[in-house]
């Protein structure tokens, strides 16, 4: 942003003087922005506002909408009589000019003012009498098309957003994302097609489906202009919050886009831009957000397989971050098409949550088998206004290149990053022009670098095959080996069994067993028999019902390494407590792997093969560990002591 515009950007801030004490620094925007956007309108329909107010006397109809339109030769117009020249022409009438001004806006102007909720900030204005001076600053603010370009009016508006969201931390997340962040990933996104977007007669569609204040939208729109200034791009947009939705959707109009690209509402469960197709996609969803509200739609549409959006699977419901990225995934250009790329911010969680063959396993399965993911980027930590923990970018594509297909690029950044000169809420840390130049390079040169052991990043590149991730799920069963017995706790176990509750003569049976307490059988049969003649032998009878014998032997049988193997249809019955799990990489045989890592730990154990499950993750972080010693004790011991000699000469001085 050059010093012009920020010189500009500075001057409608200083509104924010005269709005002190009265609003809250958090509040400056619900003011300045709206006010932005009504000064900057006004400018561009100056022109041509006699024609529309001659057009609007001459029509009788009762739609006048679209003749308006092409009278004003804007997408939006204006009846009212007023403008800033006229609204603050006397101080005890601006108020209701201002209204008056407002109301006679076309329905797609108005509609952005109102999720600004205007209105109550005029009441507020006039109750605190400072209306009067705030619309006189910008009167005298002039934002002529002549004066301030499309392009430069977005740079302004976007300087007051991102002053706004940091001074107000607690919705900063929310709503907007970091500046260096967009820079960095819109380079990831768009930067290997360069060569194939310098060609004449571009067309390309933009969508960030959780768009927030537009930001995104923009950066990409810069990126893919400087590299040709004749191209045309369209930007689309969807957001769940009102007031994030105006600001985004005033920023496309005071940009000249097509605001109407920009839709209000949860993209879940109503989505703005169906049976839509794009050639590239970027997004920062909201983290760990749970998708409840919207559960019975989502539902619907996975019922429909991949008829709809959702067919490779459904994550836990309070976190839809897998659900963001199968919507994305469904808009992609067809390949044939030109294909598309998409990039998005993610918490750790979508990388590992979720075992085998569960929601969130199967849609990294679709998403892997289908190459689709072309890389993984780590990030620093405390990057983000309101959370300080550590993200990703996801990068996928359907027409990768040719030497990326099937691999799967892992880059390590997490150590580029410089302090900020002051913590912005949870940010603390902020990501360079150098970092983002030198993570940019690395990225575009991942192959290379990861196949040339002498490169200084080499330790930061990995490639993967994309089945590198997916692993079979096995289950070990060891057999179940039992002694039986009778103690006070066997006989208080049968006393307080739910099932044998039911059973009639359940206190009679505990009494003919007493007379065998500290007995302990090594075979079942063995018990079985003595069970049988003590029960006899005061006149009661053993359960003839299968759940109250099996609740009998459960209380007085003891799992027993050296007790008796129990056999099921001539097979050894497992243990369920002694029942284990092991991941087996997909490229490795299962019997191999059992033969080496459990049986000569185990030797009786053996797989069920009914229970096996194919599961996908990404275990980001074990791949680029780095084992670090502990240090030394004689160094610990070392530095102890010298922190004890240190607390007594504090404690010294304290005390004489």
């Amino acid at each position: 942003m050059s010093s012009t515009h920020q010189n500009l950007a500075g001057f409608i801030w200083s509104v924010a003087d005269l709005l002190r004490g009265d609003y809250k620094q958090s509040e400056y925007g619900k003011v300045i922005l709206p006010l932005t956007v009504l000064r900057r309108l006004d400018c561009v329909m100056a022109p041509t506002r006699q024609d529309v107010w001659d057009r609007d006397a001459r029509l009788t109809m009762t739609n006048k909408d679209q003749m308006l339109r092409i009278a004003a030769k804007l997408p939006f117009y204006n009846t009212s009589k007023q403008d800033f020249s006229t609204i603050a022409s006397s101080a005890p009438d601006v108020t209701r000019n201002l209204v008056d001004y407002i109301n006679g806006f076309s329905p797609n102007a108005r509609e952005i003012i109102d999720k600004y909720e205007f209105y109550t900030q005029i009441d507020k204005l006039a109750s605190a009498k400072l209306i009067y001076p705030v619309v006189q600053k910008f009167r005298d603010v002039d934002l002529s098309p002549d004066k301030v370009d499309n392009h430069q009016m977005g740079y302004v508006f976007e300087e007051l957003i991102r002053r706004f969201s940091e001074i107000s931390n607690e919705t900063a997340g929310e709503h907007f994302t970091p500046r260096e962040v967009i820079k960095l990933m819109v380079n990831l996104l768009i930067g290997p097609d360069s060569a194939h977007l310098t060609e004449p007669g571009q067309v390309i569609n933009i969508l960030d489906p959780a768009c927030g204040t537009g930001g995104m939208l923009s950066a990409a729109e810069d990126v893919v202009t400087s590299l040709n200034p004749n191209a045309t791009v369209h930007l689309f947009g969807q957001e769940l919050n009102a007031e994030s939705y105006a600001i985004c959707r005033s920023d496309m109009m005071l940009k000249g886009q097509e605001a109407s690209n920009i839709h209000l509402g949860n993209s879940f469960s109503d989505d703005g831009h169906q049976d839509q197709r794009f050639d590239y996609m970027l997004a920062n969803p909201p983290f760990g957000v749970e998708w409840k509200k919207v559960k019975e739609k989502v539902d619907e549409e996975a019922e429909l397989g991949f008829a709809g959006r959702f067919g490779a699977g459904l994550p836990r419901i309070n976190d839809g971050s897998l659900l963001f990225l199968q919507h994305m995934i469904s808009k992609m250009e067809r390949p044939e098409n030109g294909g598309a790329r998409i990039a998005i911010v993610f918490n750790g969680s979508p990388l590992f949550t979720g075992a085998a063959e569960s929601g969130e396993s199967n849609i990294r399965r679709w998403i892997l088998e289908n190459d689709l993911l072309e890389g993984i980027v780590g990030l620093p930590d405390q990057l983000f206004y309101n959370t300080g923990i550590s993200t990703y970018f996801w990068i996928l594509s359907n027409r990768k290149d040719s030497n990326l297909k099937s691999k799967v690029i892992l880059l390590d950044a997490r150590d580029q990053w410089q302090k900020m000169p002051k913590s912005l809420g949870d940010k603390r840390k902020r990501i360079g022009d150098d970092h983002i130049a030198h993570i940019t390079r690395i990225y575009g040169n991942a192959l290379s670098i990861a196949a040339d052991a002498s490169h200084p990043d080499h330790a930061r590149v990995k490639i993967f095959a994309t089945n590198d991730f997916g692993y079979r799920r096995i289950t070990v069963e060891r057999p179940l080996k039992l002694r039986f017995e009778i103690t006070e706790d066997t006989l208080a176990a049968l006393a307080h069994n739910k099932t044998l509750a039911k059973y009639d003569y359940r206190d009679a049976l505990i009494g003919a067993f007493k007379s065998l307490t500290g007995t302990v059988w090594l075979t079942k049969t063995a018990a079985k028999d003595a069970l049988l003649s003590a029960a006899v032998e005061i006149g009661t009878v053993w359960p003839s019902a299968a759940p109250f014998s099996k609740a009998i032997w459960s209380c007085i049988s003891v799992s027993d390494p050296e007790g008796e193997l129990q056999i099921v249809k001539g097979q050894p019955e497992p243990d369920a407590d002694l029942r284990d799990f092991e991941n087996v990489p997909l490229d490795e045989d299962i019997n191999d792997y059992f033969k080496r890592e459990v049986l000569p730990h185990v030797p009786d154990a053996w797989i069920d093969e009914t229970k096996t499950k194919i599961g996908y993750e990404i275990p980001f972080t074990r791949h680029f560990y780095v084992y670090k010693p502990p240090r030394p004790l004689v160094e610990i011991d070392t530095e102890i002591r010298t922190l004890e000699s240190q607390i007594q000469a504090l404690l010294s001085e304290v005390t004489s």
